[in-house]
């Protein structure tokens, strides 16, 4: 008799196959041509788990995005716990932040997940009742001010809105190059570094302990 955690196990996995399957399929055919019929027998699931999990296509459409941003929210945690953490010096800063953001240029932005993102958003907004971030408790900017708050208590920033500053951050860095050039991908184009250092000491100028 299978044990409560083989059938977690055995959930989790066909969760997984499912939102894979979709994902290739929504990429391929576009949402309205994917049948269910397809994603069920893509994923060696039945019609009726595709239904049982999800619910309908349009909630699978948002549960594949909410994955792929769930994959990019990661990316920026682990990016800032390399980058990021055990700051002992206001000297170190610039060159912390510049890492981050640049890792973020490159792993993020220039991911296979981001581009997925990307395209799913644009070709199928009108089928997705949240768009990029909207659905989700955690988020990027939610990181990137927990990690600022951290370094207003160690006394290396002046930060009295954590999530203000991210924002503003954010702005200066990849919203400055997207602005600019369209994109933010540094593996794409190399005039993205200039842009995002210039944004890190703006953003320093502001910010730093005096």
């Amino acid at each position: 008799m299978p044990t409560t955690k083989t059938l977690r196990e055995g959930s989790a996995r066909k969760r997984a196959a499912i939102l894979t399957a979709a994902r290739e399929l929504f990429l391929a055919d576009g949402f309205d041509r994917s049948s269910v019929d397809a994603i069920a027998a893509r994923a060696e699931v039945s019609k009726r788990t595709v239904y049982d999990y999800f619910g309908d296509k349009q909630t699978l459409l948002q549960a594949v995005v909410d994955a792929v941003g769930q994959q990019m929210i990661t990316t920026v945690r682990r990016t800032l716990d390399d980058t990021v953490t055990n700051l002992t010096e206001a000297a170190e800063l610039e060159d912390a932040l510049v890492m981050f953001s640049m890792r973020i240029a490159t792993d993020m932005l220039g991911s296979t997940e981001y581009a997925t993102l990307q395209r799913l958003v644009r070709a199928e907004s009108r089928n997705l009742p949240h768009q990029g971030y909207n659905s989700m408790a955690d988020t990027p900017d939610e990181a990137l001010a927990e990690r600022f708050a951290a370094l207003a208590e160690a006394r290396l920033l002046e930060v009295p809105d954590p999530r203000l500053a991210a924002d503003q951050f954010i702005a200066l860095t990849f919203g400055v190059a997207l602005d600019r050039l369209g994109s933010a991908n540094a593996v794409e184009d190399p005039r993205v570094r200039p842009l995002v250092v210039e944004g890190v000491r703006t953003f320093l100028r502001a910010y730093r302990t005096r």
